[in-house]
């Protein structure tokens, strides 16, 4: 069964390193973008500080693992799968996602 994808912002709309929250399917998911193009998708929600705000964390390495901390109290997300290093019982859903023609996409 293929996956069908729904287009969610241009690639060029993205800043390296930086983070942007989009609505996909009633949900706010933060998507990042690495030094080497590679585009991230994971719930903008931070369960640690009930806020949606981790679209405006930082990216780093963190153990080996590319990250995004959060703005409230820092705990790291892996970009990935959505892991909280510190916490991961307060783990985030990652998302499928993928450029196309110039569009970045997620998996609807």
């Amino acid at each position: 069964m293929s996956q069908d994808w729904k287009d969610i912002c241009n690639f060029s709309d993205l800043v390296k390193n930086t983070g942007v929250c989009a609505l996909h399917n009633n949900e706010q998911v933060a998507i990042f973008v690495d030094d080497e193009n590679h585009v991230y998708a994971i719930s903008n929600y931070d369960p640690c500080g009930n806020a949606y705000v981790l679209s405006r964390g930082l990216i780093a390495d963190c153990k080996g693992r590319l990250t995004v901390a959060s703005p409230l109290y820092k705990q790291h997300f892996d970009l990935q799968t959505g892991e909280c290093l510190e916490e991961p019982e307060n783990s985030v859903k990652a998302y499928p996602v993928r450029v196309e023609n110039g569009k970045v996409q997620l998996s609807a």
